[in-house]
């Protein structure tokens, strides 16, 4: 049976305690009003019929963003035979997004994906370009070059070097007997006992490769090619840059670097609706 409703008792509830004794009332930490979701951004250029190539240039970058979408491969447009003007204009479409790529080797390349998925700006000695693809080529091709080799197995032990020694043996064999197309192989270390030592040892076992990515957003996610082929260091951290997951992932390239088929359509139709409102 359901009792009768009674009204709380005088004395409670907002403004009914006394103020502190600094006389000041006790303030709340505001809360998160909006969420950030995509605006259509066009660019504060004053288009002319001098913007033809750079027009032309996103049309083309918008049809590859849909045949990236639909399987195809990553391509490529030099952006060195434009005139300034036109280079404003597609460095203001462009923007900057969340993700970062620096690819090192000679030439050093960095890349940047811009607010459209998938479509990215390369930069280099003698690179200056534009990349549509899940990743840029190149990520994958220098990814395991060594600027640290791995020492494997045989990495001298150091005291307090407890569980890491099996977790390696365990990554050299999925390496060794990885192909294209296995579904990823994830050792998490945030979810096994290890020390400090482990981990200094695990970096120098593993080694270090020549690519580095970078997610930027609410928190970090940090992506990095280790010098043993196929295998990836995958860290994310919070707002407060505490790390939250640490793994080890043995595949061809995380999921988490790469734009999907979703995102790059979505790419394709978003730079179509820049060029309709620039016309």
């Amino acid at each position: 049976m359901v009792g009768n409703f009674h009204m709380p008792p005088t004395g409670y509830g907002p403004g009914s305690q006394p103020l502190g004794e600094d006389g000041k009332e006790l303030e709340y930490m505001p809360m998160p009003q909006d969420m950030r979701a995509y605006t259509l951004h066009i660019p504060e250029i004053e288009v002319g019929e001098t913007h033809a190539p750079a027009l032309t240039l996103l049309s083309e970058i918008a049809r590859a963003c849909e045949a990236a979408a639909k399987g195809g491969g990553s391509q490529q447009f030099d952006l060195s035979g434009l005139d300034e003007a036109n280079r404003a204009l597609i460095a203001e479409t462009m923007g900057e997004g969340e993700v970062s790529v620096r690819m090192h080797g000679i030439p050093a390349v960095a890349a940047q994906e811009s607010v459209f998925a998938g479509v990215w700006g390369l930069k280099g000695a003698g690179l200056d370009a534009v990349e549509v693809g899940p990743v840029p080529a190149m990520a994958f091709a220098r990814a395991f070059a060594p600027r640290k080799a791995a020492g494997g197995s045989a990495t001298p032990l150091r005291p307090g070097v407890v569980n890491a020694p099996p977790l390696v043996v365990e990554l050299n064999d999925k390496s060794a007997n990885f192909t294209a197309g296995d579904a990823p192989h994830v050792v998490n270390l945030t979810l096994l006992p290890h020390t400090e030592e482990d981990l200094m040892w695990l970096d120098s076992a593993m080694g270090q490769g020549s690519v580095d990515i970078l997610s930027r957003g609410y928190g970090n996610c940090r992506v990095t090619a280790t010098a043993t082929a196929h295998v990836w260091r995958v860290q994310f951290f919070n707002s407060m840059d505490v790390p939250i997951l640490d793994t080890f992932e043995v595949t061809a390239m995380p999921e988490v670097a790469l734009a999907a088929q979703e995102d790059l359509m979505d790419s394709a139709e978003r730079i179509v609706e820049v060029l309709e409102a620039l016309r």
